[in-house]
């Protein structure tokens, strides 16, 4: 059976704060460690493990933490295509269902 999911804000955030979680702990380091590198609370940030919710600064702080700062710039970055054909096809396969 194939199991069709839709990416929401909430499921995104939940996935990304367990991978942030994930490589923390490849990285042997505890959640009060990371806090101090990122320079926030460690409630903050275990906040943020366990609910998924912070502020872009403190998301960015973790990231700068983590050395995975350059993944944040191809977030929104331009796109380019080699053909009219690849740019239609891609807006077609996104548009929103209503």
């Amino acid at each position: 059976m194939i199991e069709l999911t839709m990416n929401t804000p909430d499921s995104e955030a939940r996935e990304l704060a367990a991978r942030v979680k994930k490589r923390r702990l490849a990285l042997h380091m505890t959640q009060a460690e990371l806090a101090q590198r990122a320079g926030m609370l460690l409630p903050t940030y275990r906040r943020f493990e366990q609910t998924s919710q912070i502020s872009l600064r403190g998301l960015l702080s973790i990231a700068y933490a983590l050395n995975a700062l350059d993944d944040f710039h191809s977030l929104f970055a331009s796109k380019t295509w080699n053909t009219m054909d690849e740019m239609l096809a891609e807006s077609q396969s996104k548009k929103h269902v209503r």
